[in-house]
């Protein structure tokens, strides 16, 4: 199995408005359903606010505000996903996590300059490390978590 972890990424995959997103399974600590947050005081727009999680104290960040997506009431399918960048974990609320899913890398591509070169609204090209074209035809966002959960 490790011979072809450099022919194939493995995604945790999750829905925000009509897209597909994938982040890299190994930067995920876990799913949890959506839970009550406490909001912090001058935190930037996109932070929710802080949970309490296993005893730990944790940001959550709404990424459909990141993102600059039409907010959305949560229902039983929001999801937080928590990632540990820097090993400070932080959770991302999404409108739902689909699956744990195989992509060869040969399916995956840089993003199209016209999306990079793009100033219209929506997710900022920075945010993304590259586009998965999945067997039915649809196709899976990459995020950097870095530049995602990084304030600007």
């Amino acid at each position: 199995m490790d011979e072809t972890s450099s022919d194939e990424s493995i995604l945790v995959v999750f829905t925000l408005a009509d897209g597909l997103y994938g982040v890299n399974v190994s930067q995920v600590r876990e799913i949890t359903s959506m839970r009550e947050t406490t909001p912090v005081p001058n935190s930037p727009y996109y932070v929710d606010g802080v949970t309490n999680l296993r005893g730990q104290v944790t940001t959550v960040t709404d990424l459909r505000r990141r993102f600059g997506l039409d907010e959305k009431e949560r229902d039983d399918n929001t999801r937080i996903i928590i990632v540990e960048p820097d090993n400070i974990p932080i959770g991302m609320v999404v409108d739902s996590v689909s699956e744990v899913l195989r992509i060869s890398t040969k399916e995956i591509e840089p993003v199209p300059d016209l999306v990079v070169e793009s100033d219209g609204g929506g997710i900022d090209s920075d945010y993304v490390k590259g586009v998965g074209k999945l067997n039915d035809g649809k196709l899976l966002i990459l995020l950097d978590l870095e530049k995602v959960l990084t304030a600007s």
